[in-house]
């Protein structure tokens, strides 16, 4: 399949899904700033720049919109997308509330188009390793998650789109923090129980710059989960624990380190565990496999395994986390700073 491709929103997150499309051809770019959109366009031979989107998305060699743009955006135009008979690949959080991807799932749903959610964080390789450790049963039954995620942000971190909480609806949480829960939802299954405090330390914006949660499942296992935008050096730490095994992935490349995955199986006589470990020294190749699994979903006619369904569980967990810490739509109220 080599389906005609359009990408909404051109900044840095559309200009990686441009890299990452495989066989399939980009064929418009669309962004409010146009010579952004010309820049992205000029990368493929015979791509088009628009400066509306609805252009891009009507075009009749069109089968697949990727939306790329701020989040308060992203879920009004995916659902004009499959409205206009395209499938779907949506940068998380997919929204800024439950009730926008509840709006886009009966959308996908009556137009019969899939709708597939940028959480890349599940291709890259010491996670897919690991899911395939969990798969093989080698953990046992797991217990427990812990989760670390964070950056230290840059210089005017506060003044950018994602401190606007009626553009980006929330800070860390819904930033980052969705991955570590889509993560934890993906080995432990969704939670019953939600218990977070979300507030703004450092950074001076209506957001919340760290966020603290313990989830859990029906049968009591547990996601224990810190983001953070105060982290002064960047750091990934997702650790997956059962009764016979421990995983532990951190870093992710670039600023956050080596990818690495330890794998510590526990010993009859206990004590010190076997421990195997792997290193992807490699660059990023999460947006490629994902968009890849995409373009089979499309061919197979199958659900995607990331889709609208796990975003919006994560994001049930955000309004929860939000809900208890006084914050409205990610604005924190005024006695809750």
């Amino acid at each position: 399949m080599n389906p005609g491709v359009a990408i909404v929103g051109c900044g840095l997150i559309g200009r990686k899904r441009a890299a990452a499309l495989g066989g399939a051809r980009l064929v418009a770019c669309a962004d409010v700033d146009r010579p952004r959109a010309e820049a992205l366009a000029g990368t493929s031979a015979g791509a088009e720049a628009a400066d509306d989107w609805r252009a891009a998305i009507d075009r009749a060699d069109v089968g697949l919109v990727i939306v790329a743009t701020t989040n308060d955006a992203l879920a009004d135009i995916a659902r004009a997308a499959v409205e206009a008979g395209k499938h779907v690949l949506i940068e998380k959080p997919a929204g800024r509330s439950v009730a926008e991807i509840d709006e886009l799932i009966d959308a996908a749903r009556r137009h019969r188009r899939l709708v597939r959610v940028g959480f890349n964080h599940r291709y890259h390789p010491a996670l897919r390793k690991a899911r395939e450790l969990f798969e093989a049963g080698e953990l046992g039954d797991l217990m427990f998650v812990r989760g670390r995620y964070g950056h230290g942000g840059r210089p005017g971190y506060d003044k950018e789109w994602r401190a606007d909480p009626v553009r980006s609806g929330g800070g860390e949480l819904i930033d980052q923090g969705v991955h570590l829960v889509d993560l934890s939802q993906w080995f432990l299954g969704e939670f019953a129980v939600v218990d977070g405090f979300a507030h703004t330390y450092f950074w001076q914006m209506p957001v919340d710059d760290n966020a603290f949660l313990v989830l859990r499942t029906a049968r009591k296992q547990v996601a224990f989960l810190h983001v953070s935008c105060t982290e002064w050096k960047n750091l990934f730490s997702f650790e997956i624990y059962g009764t016979r095994a421990k995983l532990h992935v951190e870093g992710l490349g670039g600023s956050y380190g080596v990818e690495r995955l330890a794998f510590y199986r526990m010993l009859p006589e206990m004590g010190p565990p076997e421990t195997s470990t792997w290193e992807y020294p490699r660059g990023d190749q999460s947006w490629a496999l994902e968009f890849a699994e995409f373009l089979e979903d499309i061919r197979l006619e199958r659900e995607p395994a990331a889709g609208l369904a796990a975003a919006r569980a994560a994001l049930a967990v955000v309004e929860e986390v939000y809900r208890q810490s006084g914050f409205t739509h990610g604005r924190s109220t005024p006695d809750s700073r």
